[in-house]
């Protein structure tokens, strides 16, 4: 399993607590973005520069992302996608995509979008809140932990 992260709209608040969970749990951790983005000197944490362009990150991860990758991203299309490829997808304020509650976001996303398509204003995403950090922080732990505790179940099977 490999950590993807739309880096571009990413808080750093967020990439602070992925990069420390990257160290933590020594799982391969790659931030995707069309402009550099600093990373702590890691083996495990990576940056990918992307050319400018609507939508090039997302298709970058998309082309790269394996069944059973985590891709953090506020963007409900990409964590669509994510799913669809069998990967998981968590949002920076800890909300979790599947394939039980996706469709219902890409459809209030699309509501969202034609309304303000139309001129009115639907303001945008509150201040990340220091609940959605430890939302965020307290999902992505948890999702680790299981995805770690899953590959030693798998190796002692194999042991045998």
């Amino acid at each position: 399993m490999k950590i993807w992260v739309d880096a571009d709209a990413c808080p750093v608040v967020i990439k602070e607590i992925i990069f420390r969970a990257a160290e933590r749990t020594k799982i391969e951790t790659t931030l995707v973005a069309n402009q550099s983005i600093r990373t702590p000197p890691s083996r495990f944490i990576k940056m990918l520069q992307v050319p400018q362009g609507f939508d090039v990150a997302d298709d970058e991860i998309v082309k790269r992302l394996e069944a059973g990758d985590l891709v953090i991203t506020s963007d409900i299309p990409l964590a669509a996608e994510a799913i669809e490829k069998g990967g998981h997808a968590l949002s920076p304020r800890g909300e979790l995509h599947t394939t039980d509650n996706i469709r219902a976001r890409l459809n209030m996303r699309d509501f969202l979008d034609t309304m303000r398509g139309s001129g009115i204003d639907t303001g945008g995403p509150p201040v990340l809140s220091q609940s959605d950090r430890m939302a965020f922080a307290n999902h992505l732990d948890k999702f680790l932990t299981r995805h770690i505790e899953e590959n030693r179940r798998k190796d002692s099977n194999n042991a045998r």
